[in-house]
């Protein structure tokens, strides 16, 4: 996948704020099979996740720790944050 493909898809977005945040984009993505293992064993364990919360709570995570200042991505980690012990 060359630089540009993330930004062309960007350019696609919805333009409306509840668009926006209803809008939800399907990923592909190879992963080590430690990580898919791991993944399924928690999964197997917690069964108010799945793979697309697991997913979309690690890839929040990983925004916000390193400076992504989006309100809905901010939020997301916060809501998992909290709400993971109850899982």
């Amino acid at each position: 996948m060359d630089c540009n493909h993330l930004e062309r898809c960007m350019e696609s977005q919805p333009a409306t704020a509840s668009e926006r945040e209803s809008a939800c984009v399907s990923l592909e993505a190879e992963i080590p099979e430690v990580l898919y293992q791991g993944m399924k064993a928690f999964i197997g364990s917690n069964p108010a996740w799945d793979q697309y919360r697991l997913m979309s709570s690690a890839l929040a995570q990983f925004l916000f720790q390193n400076g992504c200042s989006e309100r809905a991505v901010t939020e997301r980690y916060l809501d998992d944050l909290f709400s993971r012990s109850q899982a």
